[in-house]
């Protein structure tokens, strides 16, 4: 598709809102809107939508987005029109999109229909990972050039979600319908290890100090905990129903799990690998992010049209952001 085809808008909340020239935007959150094909910007301070930049995509829709080094491209593969396991297209491409413009500066074409998924970048190695699933395949991808420069196979079908360790050294996928969990040699590109965890399981998440790695059975309410050291689960956390997506506090106390059933977030205490309160929040909750000060998370509430805020000193849902239809993935952007 050429890039002349790939030019986006870029809309206001209000007429008054300049805060997209990179100077004076401040952090953001940024959200992507599966039913709206659209990427919300965020301001975390007023908690409003101040920005809204659509994939130019006629069919199919990204689901997740992950901010590249520079801090302004945001790299969003874009999966197809269906949710994973169900018959529909295959995507084929990853879009590069300038937040503070809301352009379309790019995107990485992968030869054929692999729905691209889940997009990591690694300090450590300087790459991003993006999931392909028809592949059974992570694909590693130059975000300076733009270019495919090698593949890690999963050995297992439905790789949706990417997990890296800080060293960049192994990585980890949660691979939905075989129900495994795949342990990646980063660096020697080939998978060491596969984690029977259940029938189907979803999500995946690191401890800050990478010692535990944890996704959600999909058939039981629990969580799985596997020590990286000898990729064994060790404990099996229980929860108020099936957990989704899940994401750790960066002073490494606690672990944030939405329960999409329940309406909640379970707050794990990784000491102690228990749950220890739940967090009433809008329908359906599905992703999960903490703010790099740990003083919030948020979490998308995919049937609702909203973001919840949660403030993590009260433990509590103390605001809700309006976006677009559908909203699930989310990074944040400095």
């Amino acid at each position: 598709m050429p890039l002349s085809f790939l030019s986006c808008l870029l809309l206001f909340s209000t007429p008054s809102v300049h805060a997209f020239s990179q100077a004076a935007t401040g952090p953001r959150l940024l959200v992507v809107n599966q039913g709206d094909k659209t990427l919300s910007i965020v301001d975390p301070v007023t908690n409003k939508q101040v920005g809204v930049v659509d994939e130019a995509q006629t069919t199919m829709h990204g689901h997740e987005i992950a901010v590249g080094p520079d801090g302004r491209s945001v790299f969003m593969p874009i999966y197809g029109d269906v949710g994973v396991g169900s018959p529909g297209l295959d995507g084929n491409e990853m879009l590069i999109i300038d937040w503070p413009t809301g352009k379309i500066t790019g995107h990485v074409d992968f030869g054929h229909g692999v729905r691209p998924h889940c997009a990591v970048f690694s300090k450590a190695t300087g790459m991003m990972y993006v999931t392909t699933e028809i592949d059974n395949a992570i694909t590693i991808v130059n975000p300076k050039t733009l270019k495919i420069v090698g593949t890690i196979p999963t050995t297992q079908t439905q790789s949706h979600m990417l997990a890296i360790t800080r060293n960049g050294k192994w990585g980890y996928t949660a691979n939905v319908a075989a129900g495994t969990v795949s342990v990646l040699d980063m660096k020697a590109r080939t998978t060491v290890k596969v984690i029977p965890i259940s029938k189907v399981t979803q999500r995946i998440a690191l401890s800050p100090d990478d010692k535990f790695v944890f996704t959600s059975d999909q058939t039981q309410p629990r969580m799985a905990a596997i020590d990286t050291r000898t990729n064994e689960i060790v404990k099996w956390i229980d929860l108020p129903g099936n957990g989704y997506g899940a994401a750790a506090t960066p002073n490494g106390k606690w672990l944030l799990v939405p329960v999409p059933s329940k309406s909640l977030v379970s707050v794990v205490d990784l000491k102690t690998l228990e749950v220890v309160r739940n967090i009433t929040v809008e329908q359906a909750p599905q992703e999960m992010l903490v703010r790099p000060d740990g003083k919030f998370g948020y979490v998308s509430s995919v049937r609702t049209k909203k973001v919840c805020v949660i403030d993590l000193s009260q433990w509590k849902m103390t605001a809700t952001i309006d976006v677009g239809s559908g909203p699930d993935g989310l990074a944040w952007a400095n």
